[in-house]
């Protein structure tokens, strides 16, 4: 039976392993997968141990995790060439088992450090990164997850480190969410960027406007509390409950060439916490993007 896919560009759909118990127990989730007829299960720091069972079973990793992020990005040398050394290390067994993509994020050790010292290190260790990466075909894919003094968020700082690092090693992983969630128009970003994309997640995020009204975006609430996988005027969602325009991407991605994976990340307060509520979860996220 063949794998779940979207309609418009007919890219395979699988999801990212989460941390939940269910999903934790490697064995019983790469059946459910297989069951339900899902691509690829994107992994994190312990792709080289998980990767031989999943690509067994007939299923794609869709991406590893890089290590260390933060010490990736520290102001202490020799820290930052620990963490190049162990990510050396990493990706040259991740390749051996065909793993091409490695997620990052940009994310400082010292997040309140002037931006532009923290950019500086941004193109200093994906500089070095990046050879790495090209010797093994592959790319860091990363996503812009605006968590505090994150890089590579928008399209300022993503235009900045690929005209410092032109290496096609650097690339990215969309994810629309984040970029809704700080009122940047995600399909002016995937047309400007889409030739950087090698990667996407299928997840969305809701703006809710009385929340809006009544604590805007600037501040916290007082008397409200956030959301979980949000905040108060804003909540990740699965594909089709948000703002994302999902045809229109995909529209995009098929158009210019993009032969990767959607892969469904799971974080939605209404689906996630439960085992039948996760599967419900990832299964109507992936009915969702089959119609797209």
């Amino acid at each position: 039976m063949p794998h779940s896919s979207t309609h418009t560009g007919q890219f395979p759909i699988g999801f990212r392993r989460g941390g939940s118990p269910w999903q934790r127990d490697l064995a019983s989730l790469i059946a459910w997968a297989v069951e339900h007829r899902f691509a690829a299960i994107d992994l994190g720091a312990d792709a080289p141990a998980a990767a031989p069972s999943v690509l067994a079973a007939g299923l794609k990793v869709g991406s590893a995790d890089l290590l260390r992020h933060r010490d990736l990005l520290s102001p202490d040398k020799a820290r930052r060439d620990d963490a190049l050394a162990a990510n050396a290390d990493h990706i040259a067994v991740c390749a051996a088992l065909d793993i091409r993509h490695f997620f990052s994020l940009l994310l400082p050790e010292k997040p309140d450090a002037p931006r532009i010292d923290n950019f500086r290190l941004a193109v200093a260790a994906m500089g070095e990164l990046a050879g790495i990466l090209e010797s093994h075909s592959a790319h860091a894919v990363i996503e812009g997850w605006p968590d505090r003094g994150a890089l590579g968020c928008n399209p300022e700082t993503c235009r900045a480190l690929f005209k410092e690092v032109p290496s096609t090693a650097m690339a990215l992983n969309y994810d629309p969410s984040h970029l809704i969630r700080m009122g940047i128009d995600p399909i002016r970003f995937l047309d400007e960027f889409a030739d950087r994309v090698r990667h996407v997640h299928g997840k969305d995020c809701a703006i809710l406007p009385d929340a809006r009204y009544d604590i805007g975006h600037e501040q916290p609430g007082v008397f409200t509390p956030a959301h979980a996988y949000g905040g108060w005027s804003w909540r990740y969602t699965l594909p089709g409950a948000g703002e994302m325009r999902w045809t229109e991407a995909l529209t995009i991605l098929r158009d210019r060439h993009y032969t990767g994976l959607i892969c469904i990340e799971l974080e939605d307060e209404n689906f996630n916490g439960a085992t039948t509520t996760e599967q419900a979860g990832l299964l109507r996220a992936a009915g969702f993007l089959a119609e797209q």
